[in-house]
């Protein structure tokens, strides 16, 4: 090899330490994150690297999308399993474990995931739960295993937390900080198309298979996602770098709020977690603002039947309607928070949360207040603003968790906020607003709502404050990075570049 070979891959293993910043990862080879090649000449360059970023986006909204095809199958058969001796009880303790499982996954999961190939990772877990449907579909008999069901659906659960943060790890490795609020708002609606599309291959598979044959419901969307599956595989890409592409940063000029540190790469993997996100009052906020903010989501959407039918007078089916364009109305409203928090309010997710936040309060007074012979169209109207306006904060505390931490621990950030959000808050959505509706009445269910919704904006408000801080010394980089790459040119050229 000659010297200048030598040279070269010294200069490659350098920029490897540098972009991973972390110990060396312990996983299997296979799934290790990819080191970088050689940096591809410009012309390629700016030919493939937005038709990457394109590639890769679709990928994670597939690969995510898939994930809730086999998620929530328990809710979409219920009426059936309870015709097949399941009680109301068994119904409700199998889907929490799925619940709290999957809440508990997504954070553990990404403390793997931030070392590995979200190429090879996503999938992975896409495929595992996968089997896990189609094991839980071979259960099914004349009598069903509450316990064995339960134990599946936890393991479920478990793969299941393999989806969100490889998705994470992507975004932030391809989609700068000034971007990410809009692509993050797109992404986070793969949700609310996969919970629909779910809904869509259940109701076949139990047309065409039968309506009493429901191990359909569960392994005919499986075999659907092992597809999708490999689809997510040939379009995913874990990091620019590995491509031979400049990083994200470099590519925008848009450098990190929090960048990786001499501390990070001597550390190991949970000093890291501990001294970022354990210890980081900031990320503890945000965590806390997440408890409340998912109790007012579930808190409203999953009583919104039951409170339709008993306190307005609506019919099922206008329950169940109140239940869709609350759903509905989130993907309009995830869009609009995206586009207003990297527009209006550049950058300052906290300021946009809050504003979200103040406007979920009014609509939850429209939807409590009116008295009970109040028109449906009010309590929908209600539903459809709620909706619209909590949807937002929920993708925007994921995007905070990774645009305030370093990036080889963003989706371990963004899972320690989504543990609070299914764990606590879900919980306390479901058994907490029940249980104050049933012995203390729906007037104190709804003051209930109202207080965590002040509570999540004062979290928010202690988030700012770190946040101001972050974005200002990130812009400041950013003006000097531009200043020097202007006095640069102007040196060598006499003049400054127009693309400037």
């Amino acid at each position: 090899m000659t010297t200048s070979e030598c040279d070269k891959n010294a200069a490659v293993d350098s920029t490897a330490a540098e972009m991973k910043g972390e110990p060396k990862s312990r996983l299997p080879r296979w799934l290790r994150a990819p080191q970088p090649k050689q940096l591809l000449p410009k012309e390629e360059i700016d030919k493939l690297y937005p038709r990457l970023r394109f590639q890769v986006f679709i990928g994670i909204f597939i690969g995510y999308a898939s994930f809730y095809l086999i998620r929530n199958n328990v809710s979409l058969v219920s009426n059936i399993l309870y015709e097949n001796g399941l009680s109301k009880t068994d119904i409700g303790i199998i889907a929490n474990c799925l619940l709290v499982a999957y809440g508990l996954s997504k954070f553990f999961a990404a403390t793997i995931s931030d070392r590995a190939n979200a190429r090879y990772f996503m999938p992975l877990g896409l495929i595992l739960s996968g089997l896990t449907n189609v094991l839980i579909s071979l259960s099914a008999g004349a009598t069903i295993s509450v316990s064995i069901f339960a134990i599946l659906m936890t393991v479920n659960g478990i793969f299941q937390g393999m989806g969100w943060p490889p998705s994470g790890r992507v975004m932030v490795h391809w989609f700068s900080t000034s971007e990410r609020g809009g692509k993050m708002a797109i992404w986070n609606v793969a949700h609310n198309v996969g919970g629909a599309l779910s809904g869509v291959l259940v109701a076949f598979a139990l047309d065409h298979f039968g309506h009493n044959n429901w191990a359909s419901a569960f392994w005919f969307p499986a075999v659907i996602c092992f597809v999708l599956a490999i689809i997510t595989f040939f379009l995913v890409r874990d990091n620019p770098q590995s491509m031979g592409l400049p990083s994200i940063e470099e590519y925008h000029n848009d450098p990190a709020p929090v960048e990786i540190d001499e501390t990070d790469r001597s550390e190991s993997t949970w000093q890291t977690i501990r001294r970022h996100i354990l210890r980081n009052p900031t990320m503890v906020f945000l965590a806390l603002a997440n408890v409340f903010v998912y109790t007012l989501r579930y808190g409203i959407v999953s009583w919104a039947p039951l409170y339709l039918v008993q306190v307005r007078g609506g019919s099922v089916g206008e329950g169940i309607a109140g239940f869709s364009i609350f759903e509905i109305a989130g993907i309009v409203g995830t869009l609009i928070c995206g586009w207003v928090s990297d527009r209006v309010f550049k950058g300052h997710r906290s300021i946009t949360g809050i504003v979200f936040m103040a406007g979920v309060i009014l609509a939850v007074l429209l939807y409590w207040l009116p008295p009970t012979d109040t028109p449906m169209w009010v309590s929908w109207t209600a539903l459809a603003l709620a909706g619209g306006l909590i949807y937002g904060p929920v993708m925007l505390i994921g995007l905070q968790a990774l645009d305030l931490s370093p990036t080889h621990i963003a989706g371990t950030a963004a899972g320690f906020t989504g543990l609070f959000g299914y764990v606590l808050g879900a919980t306390m959505a479901s058994t907490g607003v029940g249980a104050i509706a049933q012995h203390l009445g729906w007037h104190a269910a709804f003051v209930f709502l109202v207080v965590c919704a002040v509570l999540s904006i004062v979290l928010l408000a202690l988030v700012h404050r770190k946040e101001k801080v972050i974005l200002a010394n990130s812009h400041a980089k950013r003006d000097a990075a531009r200043a020097a790459k202007l006095e640069a040119a102007t040196e060598d050229l006499g003049t400054p570049p127009s693309n400037l």
